[in-house]
Parts: C-alpha cells; structure tokens; sequence
C-alpha cells in the first residue's frame, strides 16, 4: 500500500475544506431576506411573520431587512446582484414582474431572478378622504374627469401596487388624476385621512382598521372576490367597473442560478411553515390568500404576471425616469 506524503495529505484535507455546503448543512449562517418597502406595510408585516415562524421551524436565522426606495427597485437590484449562494433572498411584491416595463432604466432583469415559493396574494383598497363629495366609484370617476387634477392620487411609490392599480383604473374608466408618489402607504393613508390627498389604494389589512372607524370611505377592494376580511365589501368590478381586477401578491425569490439544494431547502421549510395553524390565521388575518406554490409554479406566475404588465403598461403609456 502507498504511503501518504505530507503533500498528499495536506491537498485532501483541503479539498475537503472547500467542499460546497451540503443540503443538509444549509444555512450555515444567517440568511438576509430583503423587502423593498418600508417596517410596518403589508410586505413588511407579512414578511416578518413568515421569516420569524421559518427562523423557529428551522431554528436557522431568515432575517428580514428593509431596503427601501425606487419602487422596491434598490432591494430587487441587490437580490439581483448578490451572490447565488442562497444567503440574500427577496420577500417580493409584484413590483419585481412591473418595474421593467414601467421605469426608463432599472438595473435588473426578469431573468436575474431564481423564483424560490408563490407565497399567497391579497386585495388592494381604494379610499377616500371621508369629508370628499365621493362615495362611490361612479362618483370618484366622473370627478376625475372634470379636470386632469381633480384628484389628487397618494400611491404607496412610484411602480407600487397601489400607483399600478389606480392606474389600470384610469386606462379602464378614462378619469384622470395627479400621482403624487409616497415612501409606503402609511404615509400616503396619514396624509388621506388629514385632507392633503384626496384617495389612495393600500393593501386590505392596512386598510380595515380606518374604513372600520370611519376615517376614510372604501370605495371597492380591487380582487376578483371579495375578501374573507371584508365580505360586507364590493369588489371594485362590482362597484361598476366591469372586468376590474388587480391583486398584490408575495414570493420569495433570490438571484439566478441559485444552487438546486438551497431552493428546494427553502421551497420545502416554507411549504411547511405556511400550513402551521397559527401562521396561517395571521397570514389571512392580514387579508392574504395563502397559494404557497413551489417553485415551478412561482416561476410560471412570474412570467405570467412580466407578460402582463407589460401589456398593460404598454397600453396606458406610463413610463417613469
């Protein structure tokens, strides 16, 4: 039998040193799980509840940061950029399939993406300031047609769900309106109810607790159905705007070529959390309907929804610098 040299020796023990992480061994350290808009929104909230509940199941560390600006362009570019290694994940809103359509220039593409889990989608809200002359779609719609800036739109940011859904609206209904672009929706819903701004949409679980009190009106939920959070709540097509529709939605992505190990590790422990008990009463508390699809169909969605907008967008003329 040979003997092993020092020189042998030392070149086995390093190649076991540089060895890729196993499946079974990651994450060996914490995961970074970007969101693109600011603590105390929807994604926010949601993305928190679901990284804390993964953190426990796992007892690994998903630790959500908020990098926020540019539509959630400045998150989307770092996820894009980062290392495909499966330490920087995204928790994402529908701005990731609408900004490439929409901004002049972004630094990423669709294909710089690796869809990881569809997450589950939910309902904007279109409000109102309750002092306004509006309580109804018709109402708000032959307004924004008196003049281009009769209706003074808060959106939760340039490329959001919220600045996107009105603007299907507009498309559909020919009313008109000025866009005055928010850093979130809380913002924009603080500056709705004080009378700086006239309307704004935001995602229902932010939204029920003012329509409840009755600081502002809701003039319709922009999903297909109405939600199990506000069944007593036309949907905006129901409102008289036939064929209306327009959803925000998560999923959890990272950047291209992520190793196949690490998807089906997070697609896997994600699957799992999302049909924990308590979870999922929180998550559909915060008007979220749960779809927690792999990762083939978060990749068919996500091609979908990019075809989508880009029509749309396309149509409507909308373009920002």
């Amino acid at each position: 039998m040979k003997r092993l040299t020092f020189f042998s020796v030392t070149a086995i023990l390093c190649l076991g040193f540089f060895a890729p992480v196993s499946a079974q061994e990651y994450p060996v350290r914490p995961v970074q799980v970007l969101v693109g808009f600011p603590p105390g929104g929807s994604a926010d909230i949601v993305g928190r509840l679901i990284m804390q509940k993964l953190s426990d199941s796992t007892g690994k560390q998903f630790v959500v940061e908020n990098r926020t600006g540019a539509g959630g362009n400045l998150a989307f570019a770092a996820t894009a950029t980062a290392k495909a290694d499966g330490y920087t994940l995204l928790f994402s809103t529908p701005g990731i399939a609408i900004n490439p359509s929409l901004y002049k220039k972004v630094n990423f593409k669709i294909e710089d993406f690796t869809p990881i889990a569809l997450i589950g989608e939910a309902p904007l809200v279109l409000l109102a300031n309750a002092k306004l002359p509006i309580k109804s779609i018709n109402d708000l719609v032959a307004m924004g047609k008196t003049k281009p800036d009769a209706i003074r739109f808060a959106s939760s940011g340039n490329g959001s769900s919220s600045h996107l859904a009105m603007d299907v609206l507009r498309h559909m209904t020919g009313m008109q309106y000025m866009h005055i672009p928010y850093r979130g929706g809380g913002p924009a819903l603080v500056d709705v109810m004080s009378g700086e701004v006239d309307v704004t949409m935001l995602p229902i679980s932010e939204s029920m607790p003012y329509v409840r009190d009755g600081r502002v009106i809701a003039l319709g939920q922009t999903g297909v159905t109405r939600s199990t959070i506000a069944k007593d709540m036309p949907t905006i097509e129901e409102a008289g705007v036939k064929g209306y529709a327009s959803t925000t939605w998560y999923m959890v992505l990272g950047p291209a070529n992520l190793p196949a190990n690490v998807v089906s590790y997070i697609q896997k422990q994600l699957s799992a959390v999302l049909q924990i008990p308590d979870l999922r009463d929180k998550v559909e508390a915060a008007g979220v309907s749960i779809i927690n699809g792999d990762a083939a169909k978060a990749q068919v969605f996500l091609d979908s929804e990019y075809k989508k907008w880009a029509a749309l967008i396309k149509a409507s003329g909308t373009v920002i610098e």
